[in-house]
This record gives structure tokens, sequence and C-alpha cells, in this order.
């Protein structure tokens, strides 16, 4: 496994919304193979207008590897202290390398103000799952939207510093 020595995030940027539609497409597509019930993914993953509209409504960071666009989280403020992972999303051919990792540990640091972070992912995702619980998020519940898969709730308290 080789880890590319220069991941970062950055402000997304509206002309980037075609290639970060496209991006999400094809990540959330390859879920097929760690479980999903069929190629999909979550309301607008694949539509640029849904990406341009989340970068004006959320805090929309593109995940940057070696000088290139590689995928996407968006955060959302859900009270003082308190952030929400919206989604985070990348590159299939750049799975299983670290990369998600570090990009979780940068958006953390960008958010020092942070003291408890929450998000979902369905609970057939072993990929994300195992992801989150390594680095500390805790089941809480799980919830089912109309029409979707049933979700596993997590939370990871920061340590303040």
């Amino acid at each position: 496994m080789s880890v590319p020595s220069e991941v970062a995030l950055r402000r997304a940027r509206p002309d980037e919304a075609q290639a970060l539609a496209e991006i999400s497409r094809r990540a959330f597509h390859s879920d097929h193979a760690v479980g999903g019930p069929v190629a999909g993914g979550p309301p607008g993953y694949d539509d640029p207008a849904w990406q341009q509209r989340m970068m004006r409504v959320g805090r929309y960071h593109a995940i940057v590897v070696e000088g290139t666009v590689a995928g996407g989280a968006i955060v959302f403020g859900t009270g003082p202290g308190r952030f929400e992972l919206g989604r985070i999303f990348l590159e299939p051919e750049r799975h299983g390398r670290g990369i998600g990792r570090q990009a979780m540990e940068l958006l953390f640091a960008a958010y020092p103000g942070a003291r408890r972070w929450i998000l979902d992912t369905p609970v057939w995702n072993r990929r994300t799952r195992r992801l989150y619980e390594s680095l500390g998020f805790v089941e809480v519940g799980r919830k089912q939207e109309p029409g979707g898969p049933e979700l596993v709730v997590y939370e990871k308290d920061m340590e303040p510093g």
C-alpha cells in the first residue's frame, strides 16, 4: 500500500462541480463491491448542480492528492462545537491507500473548535464503518430514511485542546 505524501484539503470551487460529481458517481458505485445492494448513491451524488448547491449551503472541501482533485467532503455546522460530516468520497482507484484517513484527520484539524462530530453511513458499508470506527467514532444509533438504506449513526467526541 503506497500512501501519497501530499494530501490536502481546500474549499471546492463551483467550476469543479462536474468533476466532483463524476468522482462521487464512481466512488459511490464502487460501494457495490463492499455490500451495496445496487450501483447508486445518496441524493445528488452524481449531479453537478447539487454539488454547486452544497458549496453554497455547506463547507465543501476538495480532497487534493498530489495536486489533483481526488474527492470531496461536505461539512455542516450543527451548533456550537458540533459538526456533521454530510458526505465524503474518494476516487475508487485511491481507496485502501490511507487517503481517506488523512482527509479525515485534515478535517479534524480544520475545525479546531469542534467538540463533537456526527456522521452516518449505510449498515452494509463495511469499508466506511471500519474507517470511522478506527478514527474513534462510536455507534450511537440507527436510522432509516423512507426508501433509503438503514444507516448507522456515529459520533466522535474531540478532546479539548
